[in-house]
């Protein structure tokens, strides 16, 4: 998602207009490079559109395709608002047959929801063209679009992703004189702006893979391995293709294996030849990293690898704090279907009140919080659960959910359940309250917006009809997404995560 989200400073809301409010963008990325000799037979439009589709949760207005036969060989590309599965038919797919390629799908929080807005971006150098992919908002976007601009450069979009395109398109000072330098480029850009960014970016026979240097947003590398591959010692010789995503969840419907993260800073250069770590750029000196946390409460699928833990046992352990520290007196356990059903169990497993389903969802309905106005979530919710009213008819219930941000959909639950037949409707929530907006990727632009800041936390049982509302604590949230951490440069930090939509505390000084 590369526009705006769950972090705040009123600086910045006092300087957007009424074109850039939320300048945030939830979205996914993902590239292909075919190993071997090319032209390839490998299907790379196919696997990049079906590791969208593995990625569809992240963005669900627009999406897009870019790939090349390498070299100085033209781009084919294909955008288009709607979904991955709807955009690309067979007969879009055949007209971007390549070698490798990137592609994105978005949901627009900083920049509007438009064509023009679509991602990738291409544009031509002075040695050719480049596609970009961004997931994440840059933090200091307005100060960028300023001095692009005064270079005489002119932006087309309301994307920050626009804003990345034009300076790598920039050649760095006092270099370049055989040539490319695109490592110089990219450490440019990073020098310019720390934070927030997952980017791919096409150019030649290379694909780059580039995190921010706090790690702010997911990036993974897979291998896509042969279907004759058996032997786990002839790997090498099987793999034919590399894949990266912005999460690990897309790469098994393309037969790809689980690779590594690509890390905090790191450049990773991917040609047909492997995979290479061109540089890492360092934070600056006693700055942790800041991976953003709410991946795990709700963006993230529940089955992709973070910080080389499983999403669902992070959130099975959320659950479980969650038991320890609000319990209360019940007859079952349940859930918001279905990102919170993880921490449901836990906390069923935790406090010993059994687990029984009181809602079955629609599967054909949006997830709520990813549709762009007020009103269709509203609409949304009336729409997507129905009551399991034998499970549940005078019986006191526990309902867990993820996470309530702007309060929308939990008080039309609560009412659904207790006009079915529910004794008491006690809500606990498997993350503490939202009460900042983030900057950083993730979209709840204003403070106003935040249920957490229109009503006191004692208020907020009656306000939902709710018999109790308690939240999980941020040091609850900390301790069971830390559990299971086994990347060392996060895991030797105190504070490694963003929780600056719980907390206030952001990663670096926001100025506008």
């Amino acid at each position: 998602m590369a526009d705006s989200g769950l972090c705040g400073c009123a600086g910045r809301e006092e300087l957007q207009t009424s074109e850039d409010v939320g300048l945030n963008e939830a979205c996914g990325v993902f590239g292909c490079v075919a190993t071997g000799t090319w032209p390839t037979q490998l299907d790379v439009p196919h696997i990049i559109s079906l590791g969208l589709v593995g990625l569809q949760h992240r963005g669900q207005e627009s999406a897009g395709i870019v790939t090349s036969h390498g070299g100085t060989s033209p781009f084919r590309k294909h955008k288009a608002m709607g979904l991955v599965g709807q955009i690309f038919t067979e007969d879009v797919l055949a007209k971007l047959h390549g070698n490798l390629g990137i592609g994105h799908t978005r949901y627009s929080t900083a920049g509007t929801s438009d064509l023009t807005n679509c991602q990738p971006f291409n544009v031509e150098t002075l040695h050719g063209w480049i596609a970009v992919a961004h997931n994440g908002e840059l933090v200091n976007a307005l100060r960028l679009r300023e001095n692009i601009l005064r270079h005489g450069v002119g932006l087309s979009t309301t994307s920050d992703s626009e804003v990345i395109t034009q300076i790598l398109a920039r050649p760095p000072p006092g270099s370049e004189s055989d040539g490319a330098d695109w490592l110089g480029r990219i450490k440019q850009l990073m020098n310019e702006t720390m934070l927030s960014y997952s980017l791919l970016i096409m150019h030649g026979e290379s694909v780059y893979a580039v995190r921010d240097p706090y790690g702010n947003r997911p990036l993974c590398i897979g291998k896509l391995m042969g279907v004759s591959y058996l032997d786990p010692k002839d790997q090498e010789s099987s793999i034919e293709g590399w894949v990266v995503s912005s999460e690990s969840c897309s790469f098994q419907a393309i037969g790809a294996q689980y690779y590594r993260e690509v890390q905090p800073g790191e450049i990773v250069q991917i040609t047909k030849q492997g995979i290479k770590t061109l540089a890492t750029v360092p934070r600056p000196e006693q700055h942790p990293p800041a991976f953003c946390i709410f991946e795990y409460v709700y963006f993230a699928r529940p089955d992709s690898i973070l910080e080389g833990q499983m999403v669902h046992a992070v959130r099975r352990r959320c659950g479980e704090r969650l038991a320890l520290e609000a319990p209360v007196e019940a007859d079952l356990v349940s859930t918001v279907p279905e990102s919170a059903t993880p921490a449901a169990l836990g906390y069923s497993q935790m406090s010993g009140v059994p687990y029984t389903d009181v809602l079955t969802k629609n599967r054909y309905i949006g997830r709520t919080f990813i549709q762009p106005s007020t009103r269709l979530r509203q609409l949304g919710v009336a729409k997507k659960f129905g009551a399991l009213t034998e499970n549940f008819r005078g019986k006191r219930i526990i309902l867990i959910d993820d996470s309530i941000v702007r309060g929308n959909t939990i008080a039309p639950i609560v009412k659904l359940l207790k006009q079915a037949g529910a004794k008491e409707v006690h809500i606990r929530v498997a993350s503490p309250p939202v009460k900042h907006p983030c900057y950083m990727g993730i979209n709840i632009p204003t403070k106003e917006e935040l249920i957490a800041n229109r009503v006191e936390t004692q208020r907020l049982a009656s306000y939902f009809g709710a018999d109790s509302v308690v939240y999980l604590s941020v040091e609850g949230l900390k301790t069971a997404v830390r559990e299971g951490i086994q990347n060392k440069d996060t895991a030797s930090h105190k504070s490694q995560h963003c929780t600056a939509c719980l907390t206030g505390e952001y990663p670096v000084e926001l100025s506008w």
